[in-house]
């Protein structure tokens, strides 16, 4: 394990080029710099699968937002999109490997199921945690809290 800052120049960049070429955007706000402990590649790793779920369920001329905190001694990470949701009752099962929220089960809409499954073991073993909530607005909040240095 390292000592590193929360990255976001790459991630961002890659979600807003991916984003675009569906006439979404991606608009990241953070209020400082947050070391964290953690490997790199795994954690980017996991953010980039947050992100690029929530451009590809974000509704068409919306955004993806991306905030960075701190809280007390813990990064805050929230990533919310304006697109349909999830069921109350599979919010925790999309962590769940190979699981599929049944409107996105079939082959038009890709992914296979794991991308939020790898970001919920990544988090948890740099002893975070990672949950997701429906937002009143509409749309999907994932939020991930790391322990920060």
């Amino acid at each position: 394990m390292e000592k590193l800052v929360l990255a976001h120049k790459q991630l961002v960049r890659d979600a807003k080029f991916e984003a675009c070429t569906s006439d979404r955007h991606v608009h990241w706000s953070a209020t400082r710099r947050i070391t964290v402990h953690g490997n790199r590649d795994f954690l980017s790793r996991a953010l980039e699968n947050v992100v690029r779920n929530a451009v590809k369920y974000t509704a068409e001329e919306t955004a993806v937002e991306i905030i960075l905190e701190r809280e007390e001694a813990t990064a805050l990470l929230r990533v919310s999109d304006r697109g349909p949701g999830v069921p109350e009752e599979q919010l925790a099962d999309i962590f769940r490997p190979f699981y599929r929220v049944a409107e996105a089960r079939d082959r038009k809409s890709g992914g296979t199921g794991i991308g939020l499954a790898i970001a919920e073991k990544t988090v948890t073993l740099h002893g975070g945690s990672i949950a997701a909530r429906n937002l009143p607005r509409g749309g999907l909040e994932v939020e991930i809290r790391l322990p920060q240095c």
